[in-house]
């Protein structure tokens, strides 16, 4: 088979940012004004009163301190409580393939590539911003790529799945430079009225760079030794805000939804058990893995994956975490954490991005560095 390496990544991070603290003002404000408005039907059991949430919830629910956001204005404002991100013209790159040309641009730095280097765009995300035409085809044509391009969804496993059909590509020879983009605007799918969500996504994009191992230059290069995917059908984490929404006016606004204590108990055996087998398979030990970059969702069950997979619990350079910065940002989270959590390591280390989520879905990459 044909050794392909991840020569370069790249992360666009937004400008602007929201405090648990920040959030949790408006979320009780908002609380309190609804309340208000609907005293009597709450009283006659009609309606349900909305909590209050606090800082101190979100952090030991979640490991959450703050998030990156489009824009931090709509979320805040307790009449409207989510962001405001006006209309473009079609004659205007869309908001997603500016936060992706932008990862991209420093991915490709990073890798010494330029974007002609480039003929094969994937972007792979939970939020797509439009069914069509795809937001990579539009990426490849603002960055002047050659070849074809195309989107994919698997919710937070984007990134890991379009990792393997990236290399898939490579090892077929429809493609020898692959892009994978991971743009992610989570502040738009979430309900910031929902005590028990409105904390956990934030918005970022990452790209990652695969290509040959024979043709790849950078000094940072990782070695990809193998991928294993996996799904398992649950409704436990779901969205069903699509374009049949306008076919059913009477329906409820259905947004992010999750059955947090259902997805905790079963996605940590089934993520842990794919991590383990995908490492023995490759003959190694889990020992001989030095670092863990898993999907950023929730601390808590990052630390009980680890400690599933190594028998003991991991050191926090073993499994980093962007969690209190960046929040869930659903298929970019891993790769944010190797983006920012792999320079310490020597040629010969062995590493594990893994993403997971609904689907259910999960993805393990292992890679070593060069």
């Amino acid at each position: 088979m044909t050794p392909i390496s991840i020569s370069g990544t790249g992360l666009y991070t937004p400008s602007e940012s929201i405090s648990n603290e920040e959030l949790v003002t408006a979320f009780n404000e908002h609380a309190r004004r609804f309340n208000a408005a609907h005293a009597e039907a709450i009283e006659a059991g009609e309606v349900e009163a909305r909590p209050e949430s606090s800082a101190e919830f979100i952090l030991k629910a979640s490991g959450i301190s703050s998030r990156y956001v489009m824009n931090r204005s709509g979320i805040l404002d307790p009449e409207r409580m989510t962001p405001t991100l006006p209309p473009r013209s079609v004659e205007e790159p869309g908001i997603l393939c500016e936060t992706a040309t932008a990862a991209a641009r420093d991915a490709l730095a990073r890798a010494g590539r330029q974007a002609s280097d480039v003929d094969c765009v994937i972007v792979a995300c939970s939020n797509p911003e439009r069914p069509y035409p795809a937001i990579a085809i539009e990426v490849q044509h603002e960055l002047g790529c050659g070849g074809y391009a195309y989107d994919m969804n698997v919710a937070c496993s984007s990134a890991t799945f379009g990792i393997q059909n990236a290399a898939s590509a490579i090892q077929s020879g429809s493609a020898s430079c692959v892009l994978v983009l991971n743009p992610e605007i989570c502040t738009g799918h979430l309900d910031f009225t929902d005590r028990d969500s409105h904390f956990i996504f934030g918005d970022a994009c990452t790209a990652i760079l695969l290509e040959r191992s024979d043709a790849a230059t950078s000094d940072d290069c990782w070695d990809i030794l193998g991928s294993r995917l996996t799904t398992s059908f649950s409704n436990n984490i779901r969205n069903d805000f699509g374009f049949l929404r306008r076919a059913r006016p009477d329906a409820p606004v259905q947004l992010f939804t999750q059955q947090g204590r259902k997805v905790f108990k079963e996605v940590v055996p089934l993520v842990s058990k794919l991590i383990g087998e995908h490492v023995a398979e490759l003959g190694l030990e889990a020992s001989e893995v030095r670092r863990f970059w898993l999907h950023q969702a929730n601390l808590t069950m990052n630390r009980l994956i680890a400690r599933k997979v190594l028998g003991r619990e991991a050191e926090d350079a073993e499994a980093p975490t962007i969690l209190d910065e960046y929040a869930n940002t659903s298929s970019a989270g891993s790769i944010i954490a190797f983006h920012k959590h792999h320079a310490d390591l020597s040629s010969g280390d062995v590493g594990v991005v893994c993403s997971f989520g609904a689907g259910y879905s999960a993805g393990s990459i292992v890679i070593k560095k060069r």
